[in-house]
């Protein structure tokens, strides 16, 4: 009986190590399908953005590098530009597009410069973004304009001035860097919450719309990422946050996140929640049971802002 029990989970562990094996080869296989693909991020500056940067510049990309901050973006071209690359693996040298999300009259003008470095781009990470903290009496209106502007029109601009090059090629990958907010609420992060909840539904109606152009749009809901989101936040009177929040600090490195952006590409999946297991559920909650969550953050209200994101 126990040799029965030992030779089935002697089975069961090999063929879980055969899958998992399998499947490490096959994820190989297809980054290594994406070297030579032109690759614009936003946000490039810093954080997921410049992580990204990162990756896809290892994998052999063709990587433009977008943001406001010129001297930064100078920084992680310099940074990419010294990465050893595995052998077989072409180094190209990155390019600087800079450009702020906020001004959406400018932004088909900086779709065509990039455009015009490599003749078309293959994938689009709508990366950059901004946060705020504050409740809703007190968050004033320009705060919750720019929060838009910043998160969800500026992709939106930069997306669909990048589409018409994509369908005439019929090819194309969309992914937007969104967050776990833009699928649930919690307080004190009203602005920023809705415009990941536009961002979601956008990117939701565009993957129906483009499919047919063999046109893939991913969405990634992280949840809390160390980076400089809590320091950069704008609070309620639009005056800068400039706290690092605990929970961001102790959250999942930026390296991490990236890595799952190239897995959304590399696999092409639609729609990708990437945290602990608990904020997963919550998610869920809100589908299946959203009064119980309702509770849960009426309760979280009471105790005041708590400096998650």
């Amino acid at each position: 009986m126990m040799n029965s029990v030992g030779i089935a989970t002697a089975a069961i562990v090999g063929s879980m190590g055969l899958l998992w094996l399998c499947r490490r080869l096959r994820s190989q296989q297809r980054r290594a399908a994406l070297q030579g693909k032109v690759v614009l991020i936003t946000g490039a500056s810093s954080g997921v953005g410049e992580e990204c940067a990162r990756a896809f510049h290892r994998l052999g990309c063709k990587v433009i590098l977008c943001a406001r901050r010129v001297s930064e973006l100078e920084r992680v071209k310099n940074d990419l530009m010294t990465l050893k690359l595995k052998q077989g693996v072409e180094a190209h040298t990155p390019h600087i597009v800079p450009l702020d999300l906020e001004k959406l009259d400018e932004l088909p003008a900086k779709a065509k410069q990039a455009l015009d470095v490599h003749g078309h781009v293959d994938i689009l990470i709508n990366n950059g973004g901004l946060s705020m903290r504050g409740g809703v009496s007190d968050t004033l209106l320009p705060v919750h304009q720019k929060i838009m502007n910043v998160n969800y029109f500026g992709s939106l601009v930069l997306t669909t001035a990048l589409l018409p090059s994509m369908i005439s090629r019929g090819c194309g990958h969309i992914v937007a860097v969104s967050s776990i907010q833009g699928r649930m609420a919690i307080p004190f992060r009203s602005a920023y919450a809705a415009s990941k909840h536009a961002l979601q539904a956008f990117c939701d109606s565009l993957r129906a719309e483009v499919a047919c152009h063999n046109i893939h749009v991913s969405v990634l809901s992280p949840s809390y990422i160390r980076t400089k989101i809590s320091l950069n936040a704008l609070d309620g009177d639009g005056s800068a946050h400039a706290k690092m929040d605990s929970t961001i600090a102790k959250g999942m490195s930026a390296s991490y996140m990236a890595d799952r952006v190239v897995d959304a590409v590399a696999w092409k999946q639609n729609d990708v929640l990437v945290g602990p297991f608990h904020h997963k559920a919550a998610v869920l909650l809100r589908t299946l049971l959203p009064n119980i969550l309702f509770l849960i953050m009426k309760m979280k209200a009471k105790k005041g802002p708590s400096g998650e994101d």
